[in-house]
């Protein structure tokens, strides 16, 4: 295990920059925190690891961490935060803390997973907060199994171990806004206890996020096409796609938009032969379901990949591109399906590579794109809207996307991981709450070439046709 010597910090890391407390301060403007570990002993500074407030600092990384030395107090076998804010009129955060195998007080409590998981939207037209893909996994305490769900545990007679402490809220006028936050795990000694006094107190993840609409910003200038002409669909015969450009087409369009020439690259690919999408240094976390009220369904049907402006987006696994050009929200996007059917979405591309022609087959790691922030993500931070489609939810229409947290994490250590180990997204309604049988739906080469990719119920209706 890697130790890690913890920076001891001033005692202004003990307040937070965002007020807890439900819906936003007038005065709160649109932006986030998180941090991992905090460690308050009364008389002393603070001690803080992975603090992170928008936009000064945005992600955090840490291999494993002891404190002290010997981790008698605190020993965490990993841990990555990450924060992101978009302020403007239609206003969006979020904030995310996680840490894994917990140990407090040589083995008194453990942990499998703390996470601590929010974000905010705001606009004219709706408000929300999140907070439930916070969780901790695998929770004991004194040698006993404690309920992961919110509340109060005695720790004998010397401390109070709270679990999930949330709150959450927002207002429609004055100006739209909402905000959430949660403290995944907290220790309170009421002793001396462990090498430390009476009144500490440890913290494992802690999020905030405040989305506020400011109702005075201008609007995106549209782009230069008209958006409301239909976009002509290359007709599928293998006689008649169109050429891929060569390298001095730089600049130039291939099934409406940019196009940048590709770098040699090299990705490492999972025994089942997929890739994780982005190339290089990139951090996301765990945002879907998430308030989203500039889209439709109002809620987040992927997860964003933060990279700088043009780092190469690879395929996650060798198929077939289709689905390529602009739309108003997902700005440059395409669509990717493999051999299995499944379905993979890849949106606010600053451009394509020459393999993004339509109905080209590429394979896993090949470059297809370049990361931007076009469509509605424009003038915010660069990033890749990715969601995954799995062929087995495909009788659900678009509804049947998966949360790609925990694949793409898996991804990107180069092992396989089943699509079911994503949250599946369940329409209500009559006959819509159960799932088909795996491989019930099989998916023609065309059957959403016209969609969006944020239209729920859009797949749904391509297969009825």
């Amino acid at each position: 295990m890697i130790r890690l010597v913890v920076a001891v910090v001033g005692a202004l890391v003990a307040s937070s920059a965002l007020a807890a407390a439900a819906p936003p301060p007038r005065g709160a403007s649109t932006g986030a925190n998180a941090f991992l570990l905090r460690i308050t002993i009364p008389g002393q500074d603070a001690v803080l690891i992975g603090g992170l407030e928008w936009p000064t600092s945005t992600t955090a990384d840490v291999q494993s961490f002891q404190y002290p030395g010997d981790g008698s107090i605190v020993s965490v076998g990993r841990s990555r935060a990450a924060i992101f804010a978009s302020p403007g009129s239609a206003a969006a955060t979020q904030s995310f803390s996680e840490a894994i195998v917990v140990s407090l007080f040589n083995g008194e409590v453990v942990a499998g997973k703390v996470t601590a998981s929010v974000s905010a939207g705001a606009s004219a037209r709706s408000v929300g907060a999140d907070t439930t893909a916070s969780a901790v996994q695998g929770l004991r305490a004194l040698g006993s199994d404690v309920p992961s769900a919110p509340g109060n545990v005695s720790l004998e007679d010397w401390g109070t171990m709270t679990v999930l402490s949330s709150d959450s809220g927002s207002r429609r006028t004055g100006p739209p806004g909402a905000q959430a936050s949660v403290t995944a795990l907290r220790v309170v000694l009421s002793a001396d206890h462990g090498g430390l006094p009476a009144g500490s107190e440890i913290v494992i993840g802690d999020a905030q996020a405040v989305a506020v609409a400011d109702l005075s910003a201008p609007p995106r200038p549209p782009p230069s096409r008209n958006l409301d002409e239909p976009r002509a669909t290359p007709d599928r015969r293998p006689d008649r796609l169109p050429r891929a450009p060569e390298p001095d087409d730089v600049g130039g369009e291939v099934a409406g938009g940019p196009v940048k020439v590709a770098p040699e690259v090299a990705a490492d690919l999972s025994a089942g032969g997929y890739v994780f999408p982005v190339y290089g240094t990139a951090s996301f976390g765990d945002s879907f379901g998430g308030p989203r009220p500039n889209i439709p369904g109002g809620w987040h049907h992927g997860e964003d990949i933060f990279a700088a402006e043009g780092t190469p987006l690879l395929a996650v696994a060798a198929g077939t591109l289709h689905t390529i050009g602009f739309t108003k929200i997902g700005g440059y996007r395409l669509w990717l399906r493999d051999s299995e059917g499944n379905e993979f979405y890849y949106a606010h591309l600053s451009a394509y590579s020459p393999l993004a022609v339509e109905g080209r087959s590429v394979e896993a790691g090949d470059v297809i794109g370049f990361v931007g922030d076009t469509g509605d993500a424009e003038g915010g931070s660069p990033h890749l809207h990715f969601e995954i489609h799995p062929s087995s939810m495909a009788g659900l229409g678009y509804d049947g996307v998966v949360a790609p947290y925990s694949i793409l994490l898996a991804w990107r250590r180069a092992d396989d991981v089943s699509f079911s180990a994503g949250r599946i997204f369940i329409p209500t309604g009559p006959g819509s709450t159960t799932l088909p049988p795996p491989g019930a739906v099989l998916l023609e080469a065309n059957d959403i070439a016209g969609t969006s990719g944020l239209v729920p119920g859009a797949l749904e209706k391509a297969l009825t046709r």
